[in-house]
């Protein structure tokens, strides 16, 4: 098995994982880290940073990590990125995967646990030392790093030549079901992913954000140390405890985590502030769009689609159902839509049909979903998104997450818990049809020249009560757009799936090129059908609007 983290699927996962830590949504703007970087050890006396520990005769618990992460706020924040010996750092891609940890050293492998954890090694670009241990009956155990349990294949790395208190680069969990395939794993900075019963890797979460499509560098924090609490004989859920820290943030985490369909993550968080933050991001998301049935800018692969997530699903505070497709933009778009408590946000993959994807290493069409249900008032705030345009798969081009309304200041304690799933659906949906599909391409009418430029939008509807509905009610959507003028507006079933398909043609301004904000749903007698659709379009330039009427049109 190689070292990387993907249950099925290409080698690119790592380097995606890889590219999350070191630069994700920050890369636009700095292609260094924002991090402070330390002075690099020598070989021979490389070794990790002191670990965060209970004094002598004090017990671990959630309380503790509290107290210490908020103290450790009132501290210069000291970076370790970078502290390795100089034959890790040289380790390209194909050396790093030489490197397999031996699953017999995995955690809870020789005990009664329904749940092991095994380590990644440091390396490649995972260069900042993070502490492990092992928490039963309070008491904190360090689990120390050991070349025994690693086999450095053909790396050309001497194990023998690295320090004993090196340090880990992330971990990985398996649960009973199947000892070979991990459910969760953590992995760079506050980077982690988690598969449903599809056991598939895709789109990932942080523990934070912070400054994200900024016009200067990103901020990442880092896990710098996990307490893995042993679980009990035949339970299934296990607990996970880290400490988080960065120039501007420290922060405390509890996971509690159970396998399964959707895999179930509750997470508590403490928050402490060094210094006021611009655009906190909680509980984020991050993903890849290239290519949908809705945007094929990116249209030069044999693939029809490709992507981790197709929108962006949200339940507001007032119960407004909202689905937002997401788009590969030319250039880097960031939605904020404001709320108040809401009820559920997440990046989802609705569509999980192979046909649409015919990728048969990656199987976009089993990508997890991950929906996130707030626990407890969170107040006034946003749900914000960014696209960023890429040309590659392998880049983590769409971020989600909730900005509270409220400044960030120093000093302060900002306490949030959520619950996370993982999985091909979301735990909640709305009683209302929903949009399967969303479609664009040139406007007008078929077989008639077109005098001037237009954009057809299509946005099919299913489920709820539409297939319920009699032959003689009339059904509307109701079409709104911040810009320009729609035209050949329509609303009719669509029997192939049980629904109705919406459809309409949008006119841009002339000379305007800006963002056109749109919104559409079903409605009978006033009485909405429908979640509400949002989509963002870009007009092109005025000289880039090609009508494409053929010769024979007159």
């Amino acid at each position: 098995m190689s070292n990387y983290p993907v249950i099925a699927g290409r080698v690119n996962d790592l380097q995606r994982f890889a590219g999350r830590s070191l630069f994700a949504v920050g890369v636009l703007f700095s292609m260094t880290a924002c991090a402070t970087t330390s002075s690099t050890a020598s070989q021979s006396t490389a070794s990790s940073p002191s670990a965060a520990q209970p004094a002598e005769g004090e017990s671990f618990s959630y309380a503790w990590l509290k107290g210490y992460a908020r103290q450790l706020a009132t501290q210069l924040y000291n970076s370790h990125e970078g502290e390795l010996p100089d034959d890790l750092k040289r380790l390209d891609w194909d050396d790093y995967q030489e490197i397999q940890f031996d699953k017999e050293s995995s955690l809870w492998a020789q005990d009664d646990s329904d749940f092991r954890a095994g380590m990644f090694h440091l390396g490649l670009g995972f260069d900042t030392p993070v502490h492990m241990n092992e928490l039963e009956g309070g008491k904190s155990t360090p689990i120390p790093y050991s070349v025994d349990a690693f086999d450095y294949g053909k790396s050309q790395v001497d194990g023998n030549a690295l320090s004993k208190d090196l340090g880990f680069a992330g971990f990985r969990m398996q649960f009973g079901t199947d000892w070979q395939r991990d459910v969760v794993a953590f992995l760079g900075a506050s980077y982690f992913r988690a598969v449903g019963s599809e056991m598939q890797y895709g789109l990932s979460a942080r523990g934070l954000a912070v400054d994200t499509a900024m016009p200067h560098p990103e901020e990442f924090p880092i896990f710098t140390d996990f307490w893995f609490e042993k679980p009990e004989p035949g339970s299934d859920k296990v607990t996970v405890y880290a400490l988080m820290d960065s120039p501007s943030v420290s922060g405390a985490y509890r996971f509690d985590m159970s396998p399964g369909e959707p895999f179930k993550m509750k997470v508590d968080s403490a928050i402490y502030p060094r210094e006021a933050i611009e655009r906190l991001g909680v509980a984020p998301m991050t993903s890849m769009f290239m290519i949908g049935e809705n945007d094929r800018r990116t249209n030069y692969d044999w693939r029809a689609e490709i992507h981790d997530s197709d929108g962006l699903a949200m339940q507001t505070g007032n119960g407004e159902w909202i689905w937002r497709p997401l788009s590969n933009p030319e250039q880097l778009q960031f939605n904020s839509y404001s709320d108040e408590s809401p009820k559920g946000f997440g990046l989802l993959q609705r569509d999980r049909n192979f046909d649409h994807y015919q990728d048969d290493g990656v199987f976009y069409e089993k990508r997890p979903s991950l929906w996130i249900e707030p626990v407890g008032d969170w107040g006034k705030g946003s749900v914000q998104l960014v696209e960023i345009p890429t040309l590659d798969e392998t880049f983590d081009n769409i971020v989600a997450f909730w900005n509270p309304a409220a400044p960030i200041e120093a000093g302060q304690e900002l306490l949030y818990s959520y619950n996370m799933y993982w999985g091909s659906q979301p735990p909640v949906r709305s009683n209302r049809a929903r949009v399967v599909d969303t479609f664009t391409g040139i406007g007008g009418v078929i077989g008639k020249k077109r005098n001037y430029y237009s954009k057809r939008f299509v946005v099919d509807f299913a489920g709820g009560s539409l297939e319920m509905l009699g032959n003689d009610t009339k059904v509307k959507a109701v079409i709104t757009s911040s810009e320009g003028r729609t035209e050949i507006e329509s609303a009719r079933p669509l029997h192939s799936i049980d629904g109705y398909r919406a459809m309409f043609d949008l006119v841009p301004p002339e000379g305007k090129s800006k963002p056109i904000n749109l919104r559409v749903y079903l409605e009978v007698n006033g009485q909405p059908l429908t979640e509400t659709w949002l989509y963002q379009w870009m007009p092109p330039e005025e000289e880039d609007r090609e009508l494409h009427n053929a010769g024979h049109l007159k």
